[in-house]
């Protein structure tokens, strides 16, 4: 699918809410990860060391750690006037009363994720991280209403700020994606990696579960292992967990 083609996809379902979302892109600057072990027992996925934009990312026991600021390394409205990252709302945006503002986010997600039984639902709030250590939302606003106007509010790499300041991305994060479609884009909190829209062959998975997951091999999983596709349809990111959700504090 090409970026045109995606961006359309993205605009006939805001349309389909009452709502029109715009985007367009540079380039992101290349993460540099902080990765260490703090045990002695087992080894630190190696996927893991594309995670950059300061998370600190670390085994303990059989969970990886990953503590965030939660600071987005592109431009954003919700900087702030005055702030070096700072750019002007694009057309149509409806920019929130909310800025940006450093978190302390911790995830322990499994080392060694487990496909359920059952899917569980996602909360509210964060459900994962990406590589660049922006959380990820659901696919609902609050109240667990559908995004519909609040798409208006996104910036134009899809991200926005609740009110506490804490930036999410509920839908494709394109300062990741617009390097590939089919990249590693984060790990959600059941420890299973979520990637854009395409697998490595270019193709859309047309397999998708309920939860926008399903087993296949990837540059960091050369066996079969299941993962999350972001999608240009509700919900998005992942519409439940496939595996046992660890913690976010």
């Amino acid at each position: 699918m090409s970026r045109q083609r995606r961006v359309a996809s993205l605009g006939l379902i805001a349309m389909s809410l009452l709502v029109a979302c715009t985007s367009s892109a540079t380039s992101p600057s290349t993460a540099t990860s902080s990765s260490s072990s703090s045990s002695t027992s087992g080894s630190l996925p190696a996927w893991y060391s594309q995670f950059g934009n300061g998370v600190q990312v670390s085994l303990q026991g059989t969970n990886v750690v990953l503590q965030t600021k939660d600071l987005p390394d592109h431009p954003s409205p919700y900087w702030g006037v005055g702030k070096a990252l700072y750019e002007a709302p694009q057309a149509g945006m409806q920019v929130n009363p909310n800025s940006i503002i450093t978190q302390n986010l911790t995830f322990r997600v499994p080392l060694s994720p487990a496909v359920a039984a059952t899917p569980s639902d996602t909360p509210l709030g964060a459900i994962g991280i990406a590589v660049n250590g922006v959380v990820f939302f659901n696919q609902y606003a609050a109240g667990r209403q559908p995004l519909t106007g609040e798409i208006l509010s996104f910036d134009r790499y899809n991200g926005h700020p609740q009110q506490s300041g804490q930036y999410h991305y509920h839908v494709d994060p394109l300062w990741l994606t617009q390097s590939s479609e089919s990249r590693l884009v984060g790990v959600l909190s059941d420890g299973f990696a979520v990637y854009g829209m395409l697998d490595s062959n270019g193709v859309a998975p047309a397999d998708l579960d309920v939860c926008h997951g399903h087993v296949g091999t990837t540059p960091e999983f050369p066996t079969a292992t299941y993962h999350y596709h972001v999608t240009a349809e509700a919900p998005y990111i992942s519409g439940c967990f496939r595996g046992t959700a660890g913690t976010v504090g």
